[in-house]
């Protein structure tokens, strides 16, 4: 049984208001498609997500993909807070039009586990740099005063140290432990489920924070291990 700490922060989870789409126009007539345009549709690559890439559910919830993993041939990602609601769809836009894929298993509350649509097709396993790509190689353990950096939609990529580990935070879903703790700012659309990472190693997935990027803030991320644990899961 993971131990309780007797130090609670409380925080909240990053959740960002989704805005009303006008109604699609009216439907036009179907009409036959060329061999060309089905040979296309046939090609189209199924939906793909990366690391610091935003997050849509029903019920306006923002959240961010943490990291793609894999269990033998089969691809999932990792990501939290509002997100974490076993059998709930996840999408690529806030219209959510673009499905990505379904939770099948959540974790310390709202640790969420994702299975891609289309599991067989590979997906990259590397997190977004704001600008560009940063590859990810493998786990890494953080330590107190350790470098790691965040990627989110909202603010890129922000960097600090690990300033505590083993903490524990209250959500309104409950409270969740055995958090690392860092002086990195978080924004709303950044977090939850953010990827930590220090270099090419993977450290974890953002929960929350307090405070803000403009005068300073802290923020909290399960570590990495123990997801890929919980969930039989390799980062890639």
């Amino acid at each position: 049984m993971r131990p309780r700490f007797s130090v609670i922060t409380t925080v909240a989870m990053a959740t960002a208001a989704m805005v009303a789409l006008a109604p699609a126009a009216a439907a036009t007539a179907p009409t036959a498609a060329t061999g060309q345009d089905a040979r296309s549709a046939a090609a189209k690559p199924p939906p793909s997500g990366e690391g610091g890439q935003p997050i849509f559910a029903k019920g306006g919830v923002r959240c961010t993909i943490g990291f793609n993993v894999r269990k033998s041939n089969t691809y999932y990602f990792i990501t939290a807070g509002g997100c974490a609601k076993s059998g709930q769809k996840i999408y690529a836009d806030p219209g959510l039009t673009v499905e990505l894929g379904t939770v099948v298993s959540v974790t310390n509350v709202a640790v969420a586990l994702v299975v891609y649509v289309e599991p067989h097709v590979e997906r990259p396993g590397s997190v977004l740099g704001y600008p560009g790509s940063r590859d990810i190689t493998g786990p890494g353990q953080a330590t107190v005063g350790q470098p790691v950096c965040r990627s989110g939609s909202t603010t890129g990529v922000r960097c600090g140290t690990v300033t505590a580990l083993n903490q524990s935070v209250s959500f309104p879903e409950g409270t969740m432990t055995g958090l690392a703790r860092t002086n990195i700012c978080s924004e709303p659309g950044d977090n939850p489920g953010a990827p930590y990472f220090a270099g090419t190693l993977a450290l974890g997935v953002g929960i929350g924070g307090s405070g803000n990027c403009t005068s300073g803030g802290t923020s909290f991320y399960q570590p990495i291990n123990e997801i890929l644990s919980a969930y039989d899961v390799n980062v890639y």
